[in-house]
């Protein structure tokens, strides 16, 4: 029989939950089945945090009774797991509040046996749904494995030894709760972390890539990418990684290779103003900002990416190749020619093994491969406006989230050594590079002055590559502001076919 914890604090339901929750009790009534609110939704109740999603435990199979909950909420059913018998429950944005959607599970046994599966203490917690009073919805807690008091006490714990034998996922969802809800994790908890990390590669790619993106979301990622190499996680996920442990970089470089990439991820979300950078109080200051760069930065690529999430990515994998494309040059400083090149389908690679989208994939892939491209631009002086055109038409999709991917790398390399100086001049060449790319624009959004038909008619030529070169020469001309008519352009041909 279900032990009650007749301690435990009433759970504060919101209007907006306590209709829904009547509404789910009134349809399980309906259908005579029992059902217990399960997982996130009790424990996010006692710590009064959002709740985005509600879970629910039937005692029935629910794969047929959600499509009668679905109708009865106006949703939209998923059959998400039929082995396990697991269902979703999709609500219109504006008729349930902020929940978004109910998972259904279905109860093999009976509530303790259920909740003994489950990952952890504060996750197998569990309220009788007909115990909700229709006034002020509250009831006990179904409390079997003291999840109640781990809560109070921000103590995360397996509810049993075996649990990550059961689903090695836990592994880094242990890490993600802790950092999420600010936790600790157990001592014995943590010694099966680490006695049980290897398992992980055992998980699907998929459910791998769900959980990185969840964690890469979360403040403080660079620490918490620590923890995960402390207990193997890291290098068992990702295990080209490993060889850049300890390696050591030239002097303008503060950190070795690891650490390096591992502060990058800091100084990525301090760039887009996501985070702290604890070497530096003012840094900030210097980089250009603006709503519609904060929009860009923003923007979703697929299930749970955006852009800002894929570059703090992208810092943890930038530099992979630098292990293998190490060399002393005969002066005895370590150099890493090459790296960026070498290194960008390594990038690739790991992205494919963990299931990312082609278009995720090719995002962090391109801003690996040019992440030096910036800095080489202003190494000989002023950065011309030809160099600028041709980087956005080189690097494109991703030549803004490299701009300040730079900035980050920066950082990151120089540590509590940088050069103020340096930094300010860095961020203004940013600047100009994104002006100046704005003017280029706006110039070649007008209509193209010659078409391929025209240029050979002009100058006798033959259909061919030659053709599609004179037209970008010509484009590239328009946007550095070297031609602005028909004349122009005839002007710009003739001069490039005298050479």
């Amino acid at each position: 029989m279900a032990s009650v914890n007749h301690n435990a604090p009433q759970l504060t339901v919101g209007q907006s939950h306590f209709q829904l929750l009547k509404s789910i009790e009134s349809c399980l009534q309906k259908c005579g089945i029992a059902g217990y609110l399960v997982g996130g939704f009790v424990r996010d109740s006692i710590l009064e945090r959002d709740i985005e999603d509600i879970d629910i435990a039937v005692a029935a199979d629910s794969l047929g009774f959600s499509p009668e909950l679905a109708h009865a909420l106006n949703g939209k059913y998923i059959p998400m797991d039929k082995e396990n018998k697991v269902a979703r429950i999709v609500l219109k944005e504006t008729s349930h509040g902020a929940v978004r959607h109910i998972d259904v599970s279905t109860i093999i046994n009976d509530i303790e046996d259920d909740l003994s599966r489950r990952d952890f203490t504060l996750n197998a917690m569990a309220v009788p749904l007909k115990d909700i009073e229709s006034a002020i919805g509250k009831a006990d807690i179904i409390d079997p494995f003291g999840g109640l008091s781990d809560v109070q006490q921000k103590i995360l714990r397996v509810t049993c030894d075996s649990a990550f034998e059961a689903d090695p996922l836990r592994l880094l969802r242990a890490a993600r709760l802790s950092a999420e809800l600010g936790f600790a994790i157990e001592d014995s908890t943590e010694e099966l972390v680490k006695k049980h990390a290897r398992m992980i590669t055992a998980v699907s790619g998929e459910r791998i890539r769900e959980e990185l993106l969840k964690l890469l979301s979360l403040p403080k990622t660079g620490d918490l990418f620590l923890y995960l190499e402390e207990m193997g996680l890291l290098s068992a996920i990702m295990p080209e990684i490993l060889p850049s442990k300890g390696l050591e970089q030239p002097s303008e470089h503060y950190w070795d290779v690891f650490t390096h990439s591992i502060k990058t991820i800091d100084a990525v979300s301090y760039i887009l103003r996501r985070g702290d950078w604890q070497y530096s109080l003012k840094a900030l200051e210097a980089v250009p900002w603006s709503d519609e760069l904060e929009a860009y930065f923003n923007q979703k690529l697929s299930a749970g990416s955006t852009r800002l999430l894929l570059l703090k990515l992208t810092a943890l994998l930038h530099d992979i190749a630098k292990p293998k494309m190490k060399f002393i040059d005969e002066n005895g400083k370590i150099r890493f020619y090459g790296h960026p090149k070498e290194g960008a389908p390594m990038a690739a690679e790991i992205m494919e093994r963990l299931r990312f989208s082609s278009r995720e994939i090719m995002i962090v892939e391109e801003v690996t491969r040019h992440h030096l491209r910036p800095t080489q631009m202003t190494q000989m002086g002023i950065v011309t406006d030809h160099a600028i055109y041709r980087y956005f038409r080189d690097v494109g999709e991703v030549a803004i989230d490299t701009l300040f991917f730079t900035l980050a790398d920066h950082l990151a390399a120089r540590g509590p050594t940088l050069d103020e100086n340096n930094w300010i001049q860095h961020n203004q060449t940013v600047a100009y590079i994104l002006e100046k790319h704005r003017e280029q624009e706006n110039k070649t959004a007008f209509p193209r002055l010659l078409s391929g038909e025209d240029i050979m008619a002009e100058f006798g030529l033959e259909p061919g590559p030659k053709i599609g070169e004179l037209l970008e020469a010509v484009r590239e001309a328009q946007a550095t502001g070297e031609v602005s008519n028909k004349a122009d352009a005839v002007d710009c041909i003739r001069r490039i076919l005298a050479q």
